[in-house]
């Protein structure tokens, strides 16, 4: 053992601080092309499969009546929403190498502005205007509520107004809303 601490001593002296530096340069390079390439395959949604408890919510996404299914459609990718830190990432990441995990996961409840980014409210009050009812659920008479109530990307949504309500419109909702005596 001391002679091969001895052997890489040696080896160590012989090389200039220059040498040295340009080692260090590549492996840092190598390093930052590492985390940059898997960077890159973060933003892909079939790389989100690959944790055990996140298949279904790309299956969610790639096929179902969902509205993640809605958005795959539309072009919008996981990142587009999701937009974890680099710290998030590698909790993630060990969480599921540890097998420290929720499977299902709670469902996350996004602010109205997150949504508000891509749909404008105006478009969306006036293409759900249901005169023969009377009624608007993006202009409900309970004020203004956040989307999550209604609206689910990886999950059935249910119509809020439901609870008290019978609106006609609502046998003809999409079939990723819950169905039921409307």
């Amino acid at each position: 053992m001391h002679q091969q601490s001895n052997q890489a001593r040696s080896i160590l002296g012989n090389l200039s601080r220059k040498k040295i530096l340009i080692i260090l340069l590549v492996l840092l390079l190598i390093a930052i092309a590492g985390a940059m390439a898997a960077q890159k395959m973060s933003d892909k949604p079939e790389f989100c499969a690959n944790c055990h408890n996140m298949q279904s919510y790309y299956d969610s996404w790639k096929n179902s009546t969902y509205l993640a299914n809605a958005h795959a459609k539309a072009g919008v990718n996981c990142h587009d929403c999701h937009t974890p830190s680099f710290d998030q990432q590698a909790e993630e990441g060990f969480k599921q190498i540890t097998g420290d995990y929720e499977d299902p996961m709670k469902k996350r409840e996004f602010p109205k502005e997150m949504c508000l980014k891509c749909h404008n409210m105006t478009d969306v009050i006036a293409k759900t205007n249901f005169e023969a009812d009377h009624s608007n659920p993006h202009d409900s008479h309970q004020g203004e509520q956040d989307c999550n109530k209604c609206h689910s990307m990886h999950r059935e949504s249910k119509v809020m107004c439901s609870q008290c309500h019978g609106f006609s419109w609502m046998r003809n909702l999409p079939p990723s809303f819950k169905k039921g005596a409307y």
